[in-house]
Order: structure tokens, then C-alpha cells, then sequence
């Protein structure tokens, strides 16, 4: 689709927005959201008619890009068949969705319980795993995002947890591996692995094996920097967890619906979790969904035993139509392996080529169509191009790289020192070598603040 150049409905847009939107994670008077008119496939266009190529994929859930012809049509199809209806009663939609999914996920997490998104897919995990081993607290990382409830912020490992942090949520940090900026002194993965695996077990014996309920990993990190764990690292937390009664809970929001080149990311790894959380990329975001996988053993605990919570609107008709029909487009297009293929043979190497040009490129990490740039002031202290949570006149440089991605028609996913590539999954090889050129430009901005 052309877009079609609309200034003057740009403005009244913006200008609503301005007084009566108020926006997350924001200081509202320091933001100028830009205006969008509209968007299709790996695209979004604004008022003004500039098209941007969104290696951003929303945030990080178009998985087949925008306004899939066939979603729409079914969610057009369900609101014109039954639009809503009450989590309680056997819908059409909702069990087709549960079914599909269930299909899809590691072992047997046959059980799916829906939720508005992966928010509140983690703290139902949470309770789940409380609830199912009688135990109060739960161990998270520190480089992880679960969401901004109650319960998910505390889980949290970056800053965004700061302000909401009451210190009574129950929830106990440790380092997860991360061999460019180890927290172990390592040099090897090997060693990474085995240190990180140390430190988790330290942790847990000082904690009091009998006090946790669960640990709960992103399966490969997202907003946090997409930290591939090392070989071994799932598989040993997965001994850990049997060893000591502990629910090991898998957050595959961001990484799961082929994000990562498998339907989920823990595929990679031939790992089960107790409990496995999934949103986004489960209906590309269309409509809002999420939900928790649930083991045979943690659903037999609510066999006779009412399970304490829900919401009114899961397992919206609307939104399990969208799931459906997305995942049927997953798995008709073939958009897993296409995502698989993008990683291997254009984004991979391409990431990894512009990191040999640019000094500014201190290391590429990734998989299928999820990857992340660390960009860095001096490649040999990997000190890195901005501060830990830098704002204002520390964050220019940031600020600039991001503002010349958006001068070549890009639209980056911007987080601290790093820029991520995470584009739909469907995405072409000739968008994607598009989206190559533009940050090869922006990279020469970052180059310029290097030492």
C-alpha cells in the first residue's frame, strides 16, 4: 500500500494524543509519539507519507507482519459469528486455540490457560507454582523482563523494576549467564555455564531450597539484550529444579511463535519447563492474548482443587480466532523456517559483517529474526556507547544512531547501549538486506562516539 500524504489529519491525531493519551513508561511531557496513518506487512507509514521499515515488530509481536490478510478476515468472521463470550462456557474459538497451542508446545504442556497478555500470563504462573508447591518465594534474573503487574515488575531484573519494588513480593535476583559481560570472569561458554550454574545452586542453599516455589527464565532474554544461553545452561537449571521441588517456569513472550527460527525458543534446547508463558507472536498482537502451558502434574493439582484466579475477558473469542488463524498462516507460509532461514543466510551474516566495519559494534547475538547489536565506546573495554541506564545529554549518542535509523527509513528497537533486530518473521530477504543498509548508515552515527 502507497501511502498517502495527510498532514492535516496527522495533526488532529497528534494533537488528541496529546491531551488525553497517557503513555507507559513515559515522562509525558518530554515525548512527541509520532502519528501513524497505517501499516502492512513489514511496514508503517505516518501522516506525512514516510514509510518506515519496522525492525521492531511492534514491540517485538508482529510476528507476521502487519494486517495479514487472512487474520483479519477472521477476526472479521468471529465478530460477525459471536463477537464475546464468557470464559466459563466451551467456545469454539477458545478450544481450537488451546488446541493449536498445545500441539505446539515442548512435552506436555497440554493445558492452556488464556490470559490478556504476558503480564498476566506471569503472574498466574507465578501462582501456579506457588500454589502447586506451598512455597513463597521465586528466583528471577537480573538482565530479564517479565512485565509491568504486580508480581512481573518485582520479577524484573532492569531498571523499570526500581519504582514499583516494594522488597515483600518474594522474589530473589541472581546472575544469569552472560559470557560478553560476565559476571563469573569467564573466558570460555564452558566456563560461563558452569560458573552461572554454580552461583544459581549457591543461591538457592542460602535462600533455603524448601522456601522457593520457582525460577523463572526468559528462555533467551529479550529486551534485556538476547543473551543465548550456553550449552548445557537450561538442561542444568532443569536438574536443579527437579532436584530441589522448585517449578521451573520458561517466559517465551517475546521469544516464542517462531521468533527464534522454532515455534519456541525452548525447542533450541530440548528442554521442558513446569510452566511455559506465552503473548505476542501468538496472534502477531492483533487482538490482545496471552497465556500459561501448564504440565500434566501442576493441572492435576486444580483436578478437584478450584485453581484462585482468572479474567473476565480470557480466552477472548476475537482474540483465540485471531490465534487460530494465525498460527494455521504460521504453519501454511512456513513462517518458522522462513524465520530460520532469514537469521542463517541474511540477517546473521549481515549483523555480523557491519560488526567487522563499524568499531562502534562491540558484539552481535542472535537467532532466527531475533538479535541484538551491543554497540560500545572502545571494542577492546567493551565500554559500552552509553551508560546503564542513561537519559538525557548521556544517552546522545543513542539518541543519534536511533534518530539516523529513522532518517534511512528504519525503525529501530532502541534499549540502553543496544539496537535490536527483530523484524516480523515473514520478512523477505530483500527487506531485510533493506533494513541492513539503513543501520549500516546509522552505525557510521554510533561510529563517531567510539575512542
Amino acid at each position: 500500500m502507497t501511502p498517502h500524504p495527510d498532514p492535516q489529519a496527522g495533526a488532529a491525531v497528534k494533537a488528541a494524543d496529546r491531551a488525553h493519551v497517557f503513555h507507559s513508561w513515559s515522562a509525558q511531557g518530554l515525548i512527541d509519539p509520532l502519528a501513524v496513518a497505517g501499516a502492512e506487512g513489514s511496514y508503517f507509514w505516518d501522516y506525512d507519507g514516510n514509510r518506515y521499515l519496522d525492525f521492531t515488530s511492534g514491540l517485538v509481536y508482529t510476528n507476521i507482519g502487519y494486517q495479514h490478510p487472512k487474520v483479519v478476515a477472521a477476526i472479521q468472521e468471529q465478530a460477525g459469528r459471536l463477537t464475546t463470550f464468557a470464559p466459563a462456557f466451551a467456545v469454539e474459538a477458545r478450544s481450537e486455540a488451546a488446541r493449536l497451542i498445545a500441539e505446539r508446545t515442548p512435552g506436555d504442556l497440554d493445558k492452556i490457560f488464556f490470559t490478556n497478555g504476558g503480564a498476566e500470563a506471569v503472574e498466574n504462573a507465578i501462582r501456579m507454582a506457588r500454589l502447586h508447591t506451598g512455597r513463597p518465594k521465586v528466583l528471577s534474573a537480573y538482565r530479564s523482563y517479565h512485565g509491568g503487574t504486580a508480581t512481573a515488575i518485582n520479577l524484573t531484573g532492569d531498571p523499570r523494576r526500581w519504582a514499583s519494588d516494594n522488597g515483600t513480593s518474594g522474589v530473589v535476583h541472581f546472575w544469569a549467564p552472560f559470557l560478553y559481560r560476565s559476571p563469573f570472569y569467564s573466558e570460555t561458554e564452558e566456563q560461563e555455564c558452569a560458573r552461572a550454574l554454580q552461583h544459581l545452586e549457591d543461591t538457592i542453599a542460602f535462600e533455603g531450597p524448601a522456601t522457593i516455589a520457582a525460577i523463572i527464565l526468559e528462555t533467551i532474554p529479550g529486551t534485556a539484550g538476547i543473551m543465548t544461553p550456553p550449552p548445557g545452561y537450561l538442561a542444568g537449571v532443569r536438574e536443579i529444579c527437579d532436584r530441589y521441588g522448585i517449578v521451573f517456569v520458561l517466559d517465551e513472550v517475546m521469544a516464542g511463535f517462531g521468533r527464534t527460527g522454532e515455534w519456541f525458543a525452548a525447542d533450541h534446547f530440548g528442554v521442558v519447563p513446569d510452566l511455559l508463558t506465552f503473548a505476542k507472536g501468538v496472534n502477531s498482537g492483533y487482538v490482545p492474548l496471552g497465556g500459561v502451558a501448564i504440565s500434566a502434574e501442576i493441572a492435576a493439582t486444580f483436578e478437584t482443587r478450584p485453581y484462585p484466579g482468572g479474567l473476565t475477558y480470557s480466552g477472548h473469542p476475537l482474540a483465540c480466532a485471531a490465534a487460530v488463524a494465525t498460527i494455521n498462516v504460521m504453519a501454511e507460509e512456513k513462517v518458522v523456517e522462513q524465520a530460520a532461514h532469514i537469521g542463517a543466510t541474511v540477517l546473521g551474516p549481515g549483523l555480523r559483517e557491519l560488526a567487522e566495519r563499524h568499531p562502534s559494534v562491540g558484539e552481535v547475538r542472535g537467532t532466527g529474526v531475533f538479535w541484538a547489536l551491543d554497540l560500545v565506546r572502545n571494542e577492546e573495554t567493551r565500554e559500552p556507547l552509553v551508560p546503564y541506564n542513561a537519559t538525557g545529554a548521556a544517552n546522545a549518542p543513542m539518541a543519534a544512531f536511533a534518530a539516523a535509523c529513522k532518517s534511512h527509513g528504519l525503525w529501530p528497537f532502541v534499549n540502553m547501549n543496544r539496537t535490536h533486530a527483530v523484524p516480523p518473521c515473514n520478512i523477505t530477504e530483500a527487506e531485510a538486506k533493506e533494513g541492513l543498509a539503513a543501520l549500516d548508515a546509522a552505525l557510521s552515527v554510533a561510529d563517531e562516539h567510539t575512542a
